[in-house]
């Protein structure tokens, strides 16, 4: 029964390896397992290293053990995974093999469902990349699935046509970006935001470590010595600037909302400021931008180690980043331009980024064009997507700040 379990979950692309289920099987010998639930946790926490398969991982356990359909639009959501593998497997081509006439029509033919069975098998057992021959996922070979062979009812995976004889497509390259800029849900915000974490030692040596209790403990010869470390503490420390004043941003609200929800349960120290359109010398902490004022110079006098990111369309008139009284709202304190302020913030915080709802391909073409650009000059922009997310934690992650960039342009008129 458990040996179907592992297998369907390596159907439905979950990669259980061989020794996770060895120590699912020591964990039932053992006695952890009492009931259905029991085995649903344990077996969960053994043999899904990521999070990003939890739900088919339902699906399966749901199917394989109480008999609930498999929706199989979740293989979908895995696509991105295994077309990274197959981007390994299938770059730089070779050449397809000169075959005669007589070898073509040799070749044994396949109808739909079979090519997409063996396409489904290869993916199970194959490990590596290969080039030629007839079985694998790989180029130049006779093999029905992959890319720069021949096959005469094979399956392309990836790449340009060719011969143009394939009777399925996988990977086609328009559909590329359309895994990575996917809409942002709670949980894959986790994907890409949980790589920010800073986890660093900290407080009482009253954590046991068991692996070097047990060196210690044969070192000196099998008298027991208990070694104890520090806890392992989230040290991040996060500043998150909200547009929060305008109509352009009323379309974001959905997206705008999900991110504040998730930095808002998930991080311990994170502070949200609002602000119109661009950072002046006040932000606020309520979101009506009333009650609770803060002088980002104050900021400035916290750990620079802060990360700092932007949340806003970034369209605006030109005067409310280079004007220093420029500020769309008649009553903001105004004492330098937008473009100071945010020179100023990256000056002060070693990690900063602007991320935009505005998808990054309507960037040049938006009606906020000039003034985005201007920005993206002074802070590092990404969409808000998930793909936008992570380059976000890449920047916000990077060891060395980039140099500052260009001295701010003090134009007042256009």
């Amino acid at each position: 029964m458990f040996k179907a379990f592992f297998y369907l979950l390596r159907d439905y692309g979950v990669p259980v390896r061989p020794t996770d289920f060895l120590r699912l099987q020591k964990a039932l010998g053992a006695g952890l397992v009492t009931n259905l639930m029991d085995l649903y946790v344990v077996a969960r926490s053994l043999l899904v290293k990521s999070e990003k398969y939890f739900d088919i991982y339902d699906q399966v356990f749901a199917h394989h053990f109480q008999g609930k359909a498999i929706d199989e639009s979740v293989l979908a959501a895995l696509s991105a995974d295994i077309e990274d593998l197959l981007a390994q497997w299938l770059a730089d081509p070779k050449n397809a093999p000169f075959l005669s006439e007589e070898e073509k029509a040799a070749l044994r033919g396949m109808d739909p469902d079979e090519v997409m069975e063996y396409f489904r098998k290869r993916l199970q057992d194959q490990t590596e990349r290969h080039d030629g021959g007839d079985r694998w996922i790989g180029t130049g070979g006779r093999s029905p699935v992959g890319h720069g062979g021949f096959h005469p009812d094979g399956m392309r995976v990836g790449g340009a046509p060719g011969n143009r004889s394939a009777i399925k497509v996988a990977m086609d390259r328009r559909y590329i970006d359309y895994a990575d800029g996917q809409m942002l849900t709670t949980r894959n915000i986790g994907e890409a935001l949980d790589r920010l974490r800073k986890m660093t030692p900290a407080g009482p040596r009253d954590q046991l470590d068991i692996d070097e209790s047990i060196r210690e403990t044969v070192r000196k010869g099998g008298e027991i010595e208990l070694v104890f470390e520090r806890r392992e503490v989230d040290k991040l420390k996060l500043f998150i600037f909200l547009d929060n004043g305008g109509w352009s941003m009323t379309p974001y609200v959905r997206l705008t909302r999900t991110l504040f929800n998730y930095a808002r349960g998930q991080f311990k120290d994170v502070r949200f400021f609002y602000f119109h359109n661009c950072v002046y010398d006040v932000v606020y902490e309520d979101p009506m931008r009333y009650e609770k004022p803060v002088k980002v110079d104050d900021l400035f006098r916290r750990d620079p180690e802060t990360r700092v990111i932007i949340v806003g369309d970034a369209s605006m008139s030109p005067y409310e980043l280079t004007h220093p009284r420029g500020a769309i709202d008649y009553a903001t304190p105004q004492s330098n331009s937008g473009l100071a302020w945010l020179r100023r913030i990256k000056e002060n915080f070693a990690h900063a980024v602007w991320i935009n709802p505005i998808p990054e391909d309507e960037w040049n073409v938006s009606y906020g064009t000039f003034t985005l650009n201007m920005i993206r000059e002074q802070i590092p922009m990404f969409e808000m997507s998930v793909r936008g997310l992570e380059g976000a934690v890449k920047e916000l992650r990077s060891r060395y700040p980039k140099p500052l960039p260009n001295e701010v342009p003090r134009a007042t008129n256009f």
